[in-house]
């Protein structure tokens, strides 16, 4: 007998047609003997719509009440599924958050979680009973719903699946596992059987859109280990791959990997917008007057880059911020003017963060070089480089993207066999 959570996204409960399907992917689980806890989205673009009825009414809204209304549509999702599977003969009830309960900050719609009782799931599950939780929320110090910001869902099933000592956490999606990079823009991409937490980590904050950052970063904090499938394949399906497991990535702690790649994928972001300062004097404390405000206004930055003039009194600092803060980021800056003392302010958002990740490549040298040759060789020039143990990430024009990831994709054999 295994304990399962099994999380399903909006895609996958869009219509009450694809809820029966889930419904079947549950029953195939609990024919098979095993603990069961579902954890549902709303359909999808409910919650987009429910967002937008809270801006309509009113621009300037109380976020307890937005989290009041963008939560119930986990809640129609939970109970329909309920119904659906007690028709089936399933022994099933719906849960919402603060029923578990699940308890959070007091950061109303982007509430993190502080604590979740796991014991009557445990006792409810161990008796038979399929708990159909709603995802994307829990209860506020407040006693109010609280939600847990947009992709919430997948946080709470690995959450809840930490919380009941689950064997799995089962995420399906529209997707059938995690590839070595985006299959639209390399058809020779392959899906992955196994991929670590810190692979996943990055490949998920660097622009794979499989599973939500927060919730890889629980799952590797806690060990859950968590199944990445696809809700659209065949209920039935019992086909089993040499570990055991049905068509899918299993994310998983590193030891479980055996057999480590030199680069396990390629990601990209398009998320991403270039801030140049030039001729700034380089002298202590510019770079704490160039960043030290960008944080006070809560706005990431990720690369930097600094170049020293040849008689070291100025220096050129470019940094990158996520799109969406640019013209903010500009405006923190030129606000700063004075004290920064820079001739210009040059930006752009016509760029493209490319990752290569693996954990292999901690043990392998010349990953670094053969990335820059091969892009080199494409007449693709790169404008900023950032690296880490498990990672390299280059800032490139947009215009080039497909380019630099399908040969990158190449050079480091990631194209699956024809």
């Amino acid at each position: 007998m295994t304990r399962l959570v099994m999380k399903f996204g909006g895609t996958s409960v869009a219509d009450l047609d694809r809820i029966r399907n889930v419904a079947r992917h549950v029953k195939r689980e609990v024919d098979l003997d095993n603990e069961v806890a579902v954890v549902v989205s709303a359909m999808a673009g409910k919650t987009n719509e429910l967002v937008g009825w809270c801006k309509e009414a009113s621009p300037l809204h109380d976020a307890r009440e937005y989290d009041a209304v963008v939560s119930s549509g986990e809640q129609v999702t939970s109970g329909l599924l309920a119904i659906v599977l007690q028709s089936m003969g399933v022994n099933a009830r719906s849960w919402q958050g603060w029923q578990i309960p699940l308890k959070t900050n007091e950061a109303h719609g982007a509430a993190r979680i502080a604590d979740i009782d796991g014991s009557l799931l445990i006792e409810r599950i161990s008796g038979g009973q399929v708990a159909v939780i709603a995802g994307f929320q829990g209860v506020a110090p407040d006693n109010r719903i609280a939600t847990l910001g947009r992709g919430g869902s997948d946080t709470s099933a690995v959450a809840i699946a930490s919380a009941i000592n689950a064997d799995r956490c089962d995420i399906y999606t529209d997707v059938d596992g995690v590839y070595t990079t985006d299959p639209r823009i390399v058809p020779m991409a392959r899906r992955l059987d196994r991929v670590s937490f810190e692979e996943m980590l990055e490949m998920a904050s660097l622009g794979a859109k499989v599973l939500q950052v927060r919730s890889v970063e629980l799952a590797m904090v806690h060990n859950v280990r968590t199944f990445v499938r696809s809700s659209f394949s065949d209920p039935e399906d019992s086909q089993l791959d040499e570990y055991g497991n049905p068509p899918g990535t299993l994310i998983c702690d590193e030891d479980e990997i055996v057999e480590k790649q030199v680069v396990t994928g390629i990601a990209y972001s398009k998320d991403e917008a270039e801030l140049s300062l030039r001729n700034v004097a380089d002298k202590p404390g510019i770079a704490a007057a160039v960043f030290a405000p960008l944080s006070d206004a809560n706005i990431n930055v990720d690369m930097i880059v600094q170049n020293i003039s040849e008689d070291g009194s100025k220096a050129d600092i470019s940094f990158t911020v996520p799109t969406s803060d640019y013209e903010r980021a500009r405006d923190v800056i030129e606000s700063s003017r004075s004290e920064i003392e820079f001739d210009a302010l040059q930006g752009s958002t016509d760029v493209v963060k490319v990752s290569v990740i693996g954990i292999g490549m901690r043990s392998h040298a010349g990953v670094a070089s053969q990335c820059f040759q091969a892009l080199a060789e494409k007449g693709i020039n790169i404008r900023a480089i950032t690296t880490s143990e498990i990672k390299i990430s280059v800032l490139i024009d947009s215009a080039y993207t497909e380019l630099a990831v399908r040969t990158l994709h190449s050079i480091y054999g990631l194209d699956q066999a024809a």
